[in-house]
């Protein structure tokens, strides 16, 4: 039988740093993925205790409670706090999600954060989106045609056509639903992924895009499309509600079309 192991400077140590809070009557215990590339230790889970009624309600109040007043050397991505940007994507009690819109009080018991599954760690709760991004370019996201756009004129659509977007234009890139699949997991190097293949599907869609044939191409490879398997786990954490595994399935049967 074979064996597998991980690198020695992957496995988590067994004592992390705990910080308690006294007096409070509503008290919640976060336990955070630590991991500085620059201490060459290896990486630990630290315990944060908080006063929820001193604390906002959702999980990134509470991270950033924990990097303004307990521990600055937190490290973690953030920015607009709506549910927009997707730049605060990590795992939260096992499921990926936005921690600006993922409530303390809807996660039960303690709270475990670690960064995107599969990603390689920058820190702490930062993973490197360098080839998620690479492989985001390598589908052209944006318009392309072979015709000229007549004069002073745009490209126009029928409402028909613009609503054909929708549950595809939504996407913001968080990657939680790249990071919940398995066959990402197994063939990322050459599986472009549920993100990806719902950005691809979204131009291929696009009654003003001129260039479905050649994105086809690109995208009718053993790996690049068809490694999934429609579990589904994509539908499921999407923060927006979109629904990665239809996009796939409708860039396949467009193959399926074309060579009928």
């Amino acid at each position: 039988m074979a064996t597998f192991t991980l690198p020695k400077n992957s496995k988590i140590t067994p004592k992390g740093k705990a910080h308690t809070v006294q007096g409070a009557s509503r008290v919640q215990k976060f336990r955070i993925y630590r991991w500085d590339p620059d201490s060459g230790q290896n990486p630990r889970y630290d315990t944060f205790e908080l006063d929820l009624d001193q604390c906002g309600p959702m999980v990134l109040d509470a991270l950033v409670k924990i990097k303004n007043e307990i521990d600055p050397t937190l490290t973690f991505r953030r920015s607009c706090r709506e549910g927009i940007c997707g730049s605060c994507s990590m795992n939260m009690n096992g499921k990926n999600g936005l921690a600006c819109t993922t409530s303390i009080e809807d996660l039960k018991g303690e709270i475990r954060i670690t960064p995107l599954p599969h990603m390689d760690v920058i820190k702490d709760l930062v993973p490197d989106f360098s080839h998620f991004y690479a492989q985001y370019a390598s589908i052209r996201p944006w318009l392309q045609t072979a015709t000229t756009t007549p004069s002073g004129k745009e490209r126009l659509q029928t409402p028909e056509q613009r609503e054909k977007l929708d549950g595809l234009y939504e996407c913001i890139l968080c990657a939680c639903c790249s990071t919940a699949c398995p066959s990402y997991w197994w063939n990322s190097d050459k599986f472009l992924g549920p993100a990806i293949l719902l950005q691809a599907y979204r131009w291929l869609a696009d009654s003003r895009d001129e260039m479905a044939g050649e994105r086809l191409d690109q995208l009718e490879d053993p790996f690049r499309l068809y490694r999934c398997h429609t579990i589904m786990n994509c539908a499921n954490v999407c923060p927006k509600g979109l629904n990665p595994a239809k996009a796939i399935a409708e860039t396949k049967k467009m193959l399926v079309e074309r060579a009928a």
